[in-house]
């Protein structure tokens, strides 16, 4: 005699459906859209005193590089990898309203558990180094910003294209040739995961738009390894819930540390 299946409950079958649309690049692209609007009109307004983010200007400097330097082509770009990449892996084409307030939510969650880890390294710090050594937290991971609105624009950009690219371009492509070169798949992820969160930390050091590098400063180590932690962050987020919740989630927490 056989047992009849398990029912689910109402709940585990929303939470199992909420998993899965929340993580397809059509609920990334409408999740997004506002903060990508925002951020280039924001900039478009604001002109030479806007915040622009860095990975913003370096993708913009390789379009022109190749010959493409219309401003707009940019945000039509990462409209159009996401559609491309929704279309070919054949999902649905329903997103509802619900889906987008849990992304949200989720993101304001998991904001906050990246700003508790900052805590949690920084009262390490504080063990380690002695209280005179240690710089606080936020000074160190926060923009330098004259204005809210003006920082906070920054940091949606932030949280779109640098997602964009060291998640969406640099992860699947490290990623990409690591498993055509015959590395099995875990091992390719977790290979990307850290290589393309090293490249993430680096960055905050590389360009006009870089801090410095002071390495008998222990407050730049500390925000090194933070960031190295938040790209291990966010990759993982990318790899596990797709790419609309770590941006959401790297534009929240920007707004979090650095505006309130």
């Amino acid at each position: 005699m056989t047992s009849a299946p398990p029912r689910h409950s109402p709940m585990a079958r929303l939470a199992s459906t909420y998993w899965v649309a929340s993580s397809r690049p059509l609920a990334s692209l409408v999740f997004i859209a506002p903060l990508l609007i925002i951020y280039e009109m924001g900039v478009l307004v604001l002109g030479p005193q806007a915040v622009r983010n860095g990975a913003d200007v370096w993708l913009r400097q390789l379009l022109e590089w190749v010959g493409f330097g219309q401003y707009f082509l940019l945000p039509v770009l990462t409209v159009s990898i996401l559609l491309g990449w929704h279309y070919t892996t054949r999902q649905p084409w329903r997103l509802s309203s619900g889906i987008l307030y849990g992304m949200v939510s989720e993101c304001v969650l998991l904001a906050i558990c990246l700003w508790l880890l900052l805590q949690l390294q920084g009262s390490l710090f504080h063990s380690l180094m002695g209280a005179g050594d240690q710089a606080p937290p936020q000074a160190v991971v926060a923009l330098s910003i004259s204005g809210k609105i003006r920082g906070g624009i920054g940091f949606l950009g932030a949280g779109v294209y640098e997602e964009l690219l060291f998640r969406l371009i640099l992860l699947s492509l490290v990623g990409w040739v690591l498993r055509r070169l015959g590395t099995g798949r875990g091992l390719s992820i977790f290979a990307a995961v850290l290589l393309t969160s090293l490249t993430f930390a680096v960055a905050h050091y590389v360009g006009p738009y870089g801090e410095s590098w002071q390495w008998a400063n222990s407050s730049f180590w500390f925000s090194f390894l933070f960031r190295f932690l938040a790209g291990v962050f966010f990759s993982v987020l990318f790899v596990q819930r797709g790419f609309g919740i770590a941006a959401g989630t790297h534009a929240g927490y920007d707004i979090l540390v650095g505006l309130f």
